[in-house]
């Protein structure tokens, strides 16, 4: 007779949602190397956009500051990587509390592994952000991906996964889809609004980051027969 499985360990997970992760996985990856390509390439339809949707945006936040000052401190302090990976650091330590070591390592891992993608990228795409003469925010390195788009949605995917996986309530369940999902899409707009990313920075970002939080769900190796507390 096998000795019971600790409390807080996570389950073992249904077959079809590990299946569902790696399609998933298999479905995102065509169009982010697409877009890689055609970022690198330099293709003109994709970079004409990029360029009408980017000088719009800056004419209006040039002409609504307020809207910009919040842009600015949504995206410096609220959505900033850093920020995202204390949010990581904080669910690692209260899994490590929990007795999921396994599973703690595994997110730290994952988020560290989308931060050395996304610069390696920007390194090996080397695409140049937007120069304005009269610029709202600044940002340093390259352009393409976008590390705040791309931090934003691994950070929100797995915990937004952690509450599923720890059985978290219907309430608690909304909530932390309605903050992921504006967390997410915000983070793109403001980066776009400041005038420091690209459109298509932002959906790389996204893009990116889907595919890594969908590969790190097909990919975690759960320990068979675990069981866990459910959350409120």
């Amino acid at each position: 007779m096998h000795p019971a499985a600790p409390l807080d360990s996570p389950p073992s997970p249904p077959r079809p949602r590990k299946s569902r992760a790696a399609l998933t996985a298999a479905f995102l990856c065509v169009p982010s190397v697409l877009l890689i390509l055609l970022v690198e390439l330099e293709w003109r339809p994709l970079r004409t956009l990029d360029g009408d949707i980017a000088r719009t945006t800056h004419r209006w936040a040039l002409a609504h500051d307020g809207l910009t000052h919040a842009s600015r401190i949504l995206t410096d302090w609220v959505w900033d990587p850093w920020t995202m990976r204390a949010l990581i650091t904080v669910a690692a330590v209260w899994l490590v509390f929990r007795g999921a070591y396994w599973l703690a390592l595994w997110l730290a891992v994952t988020c560290a592994v989308g931060t050395v993608v996304q610069q390696g990228l920007k390194a090996a795409v080397d695409k140049p952000r937007p120069v304005w003469p009269d610029p709202v925010d600044s940002a340093h390195f390259a352009a393409f991906p976008s590390g705040h788009a791309l931090t934003a949605t691994v950070v929100c995917g797995l915990l937004l996964w952690l509450l599923r996986v720890y059985g978290a309530g219907p309430a608690l369940w909304r909530t932390g889809v309605t903050i992921a999902v504006v967390s997410v899409v915000g983070v793109g707009v403001t980066r776009i609004w400041n005038g420091v990313h690209w459109p298509s920075d932002v959906v790389g970002g996204w893009l990116l980051g889907s595919l890594m939080v969908a590969l790190a769900i097909a990919t975690y190796a759960y320990r068979p027969g675990a069981r866990t507390t459910a959350l409120v």
